[in-house]
């Protein structure tokens, strides 16, 4: 039996998620039976995120253990063929130790949230990333989005349906720039609990819009209640961009 290695890009659109789930495909489930396919054999994929529906990907990172002798270059050549026409891309495979793991042996996972701020909609980006029309303030988010860097109780920036263990995670880092009309939302941290990237962002929002400021996420944040913080930001412009081991 090997082990591979596959770093992925997807468009979370028309997924539920990373996870198989019974109301619909899912990415996992779409590679699984890619493998299938190349293979004949019924395997288990594992992420290293499991994103949510409509969150997106340009660096997943998953594994899984094929008994077939079968070389990389061609595993990948076959599962692309096999994901079509789903917006799927298996874009590096590697034979992998028989102890790595996609999920549990990442130290970091980075993403990055992207929102047009313009008064037109996005056309060609539509579903790629967070429309808001008032005009927000990206060097004020910046700073507001410092007092999250660091380790912390997030359970102000928790789904309420999060399974982690522990509510307590450690940001190493939260940048927020503007290139033009779009402000980028970079956030890297181990992991991250169930909606805490996108609520994070919803919140800054508000300090974008003048609404909040960066006191008032460090009140929300000390308050550790999901309903003192801000509103959940939409999937659309939320990606894994790298998971580093």
């Amino acid at each position: 039996m090997t082990r591979f290695r596959l770093t992925l890009e997807y468009d979370g659109g028309p997924f539920v998620g990373w996870q198989r789930q019974e109301n619909g495909l899912s990415v996992q489930q779409c590679l699984e039976e890619a493998v299938l396919a190349t293979v004949q054999e019924v395997t288990h994929v594992y992420g290293a995120g499991r994103t949510d529906a409509g969150v997106h990907a340009t660096g997943q990172v998953a594994h899984v253990d094929i008994l077939k002798e079968i070389e990389p270059a061609r595993l990948m050549a076959a599962l692309n063929f096999h994901v079509k026409p789903n917006p799927v891309a298996i874009t590096a495979c590697a034979i992998a130790a028989d102890d790595f793991h996609a999920r549990f042996s990442a130290t970091g996972r980075a993403y990055l949230y992207r929102i047009v701020n313009r008064r037109a909609p996005p056309v060609i980006e539509r579903g790629h990333v967070w429309w808001v029309a008032p005009e927000l303030d990206a060097a004020a988010m910046h700073r507001a989005a410092q007092h999250l860097v660091g380790k912390h109780d997030f359970s102000t920036f928790r789904a309420s349906l999060c399974q982690a263990q522990s509510p307590v995670k450690t940001l190493d880092c939260f940048d927020i720039t503007r290139v033009g009309d779009e402000i980028r939302c970079a956030v890297e941290a181990r992991s991250f609990l169930h909606h805490q990237v996108r609520n994070m962002v919803g919140t800054l929002r508000l300090v974008g819009e003048g609404k909040w400021s960066a006191d008032d996420v460090s009140t929300a944040l000390a308050a550790r209640d999901r309903a003192k913080g801000g509103p959940t930001a939409p999937p659309d412009g939320l990606y894994l961009t790298r998971v580093t081991y």
